[in-house]
């Protein structure tokens, strides 16, 4: 089942990103063109960042304070990429705000967590629809109130601004995704933040997700995002806020670079955003930040936006008009009947068959990568599926007893700059065939430790693959 359309923006992928036309075994012993749907974990680099990457390399050395030439001119190009990073999240380099660089989002949310020096009493307002790293650092350091979804996954500014007004107290932060890493629904950020910021509560968007396709809210008082999402996957990321967050107390992370003096019984920090990036930094990820930024802004926004809306229509289309698929979100069955924008991103079921076994056979039989599980954001993917909190109960019971393979979850394919029309149809084609009861040419095995589906087979390179431990992708 093969969809055609009118030619579109989506037709041709925006860059051909590291590793495009990359050939990979099958089990029928064919060789396929890797097709990755799986951009929202994490994309591939751009073929900007390794250019600059590899010009950079002759120069590295460690940052600040370093008399060498080397030293000097990597500390240059470090400090020129935090002046991007904020330009790219639209504050002013020379303004208020700070850019700390760290590994990841998740890193950024636990720094910030720590430096806000909240109360156990304190409330945080979040929603149930966010990822695992805007959830658990606040558990640990507040009382958190949620902002419930409905079947289709969605919130309105309303039920926002209920939650914020619920409490016995003001809230000290509303954390709030910025789209969806599930069903790539965009929040209305706009509108929730002047609804925060007119009750005197201050906003941290996860931007994870939002970054690489969307420009980001200027009026939130906290950004986070990922390198790795955003086609710089060299282990860098950003915390934006104000720099009086930062100039007082001490940082999540003590030790060099973070201190001006330092005593047997006495420590004087410095001042942000060094103070917050102890230890030596990753200059080459932030150098393949910097280089995403620029590549991202060739592009332009009007550009990535109109070639992702034809993918996530085209996208949307094949997979609704198959039977037995179920897409689940704002543009599935549970959806609000009304257009609906989303990220590129669709997360779906087959009816009969096990979420991980879809993603396994699309990707040994078919070279489509997808990923599956609860994608880090477990009640969400709960609300999503309907399930009942005696199911819940049911698997929850058989996880803790180390047996993965009735963890709930679905199929999620994800798009970016990097994919064409040609590769949403082929996950259709499929996709279609999976849900026709297409046979595999080989029998499937389920792990009980991770619950993923490995092929039985003596092809070497699944053989092999089969016997590699980690966790379990419907773990996250």
């Amino acid at each position: 089942m093969t969809q055609t359309a009118t030619p579109t923006e989506g037709d041709s992928p925006l860059a051909q990103l590291a590793g495009a036309g990359l050939m990979v075994p099958c089990l029928d012993g064919g060789m396929r063109r890797a097709i990755e749907l799986d951009q929202a974990a994490s994309t591939q680099a751009h073929p900007a960042a390794v250019a600059r990457v590899e010009a950079f390399l002759p120069m590295y050395s460690s940052v600040h304070r370093g008399a060498g030439f080397r030293s000097r001119r990597a500390t240059a190009a470090y400090e020129e990429a935090r002046r991007a990073v904020l330009t790219f999240a639209g504050r002013d380099p020379d303004g208020p705000d700070v850019a700390i660089f760290v590994r990841n989002t998740t890193e950024a949310i636990n720094h910030l967590a720590y430096r806000l020096r909240l109360a156990k009493d304190d409330i945080v307002v979040t929603t149930t629809v966010e990822h695992h790293a805007n959830l658990l650092p606040w558990g640990r350091v507040a009382e958190r109130h949620y902002v419930e979804c409905d079947t289709s996954g969605t919130f309105s500014v309303d039920d926002v601004t209920a939650a914020l007004d619920a409490g016995h107290r003001t809230p000290a932060l509303l954390a709030i995704t910025g789209a969806s890493n599930v069903t790539g629904w965009l929040p209305p950020l706009d509108a929730i933040i002047e609804a925060a910021h007119a009750r005197g509560v201050p906003v941290l968007v996860d931007a994870a997700q939002l970054a690489p396709h969307r420009p980001m809210p200027v009026d939130a008082d906290y950004l986070v995002f990922s390198g790795h999402k955003l086609y710089a996957p060299f282990g860098s990321g950003a915390l934006i806020g104000p720099r009086t967050t930062f100039a007082t107390g001490d940082p999540f992370l003590a030790g060099g670079g973070a201190v001006d003096l330092v005593g047997l019984d006495e420590v004087i920090w410095t001042t942000p955003p060094d103070r917050d990036e102890a230890g030596s930094p990753n200059v080459i990820g932030a150098v393949a930040l910097h280089a995403a930024i620029d590549a991202l802004s060739a592009v332009g926004w009007d550009a990535i936006i109109e070639h992702e809306r034809a993918l996530a229509a085209r996208l949307f289309a094949g997979l609704t008009r198959i039977p037995g698929v179920t897409v689940l979100g704002p543009r599935g069955p549970a959806g609000h009947g009304e257009p609906v924008e989303t990220l590129p991103v669709a997360t779906f079921t087959i009816d009969g068959m096990h979420h991980a076994l879809v993603a396994a056979r699309l990707s040994a039989e078919f070279a489509i990568a997808v990923r599956h599980g609860c994608f880090c954001a477990h009640p969400y993917v709960i609300r999503l599926l309907g399930m009942s909190d005696e199911a819940v109960d049911t698997y929850r019971r058989e996880v803790i007893a180390g047996d993965h393979r009735n963890i709930p979850g679905a199929v999620r394919a994800s798009a970016g700059l990097g994919t064409s029309a040609a590769d949403i149809d082929a996950l259709v084609s499929a996709v279609a065939l999976l849900a026709g009861g297409g046979e595999s040419p080989v029998p499937y095995e389920q792990d009980i430790a991770t619950g993923d589906f490995f092929p039985v087979t003596d092809h070497p390179d699944w053989r092999h693959a089969a016997e590699e431990l980690g966790a379990a992708c419907s773990r996250g």
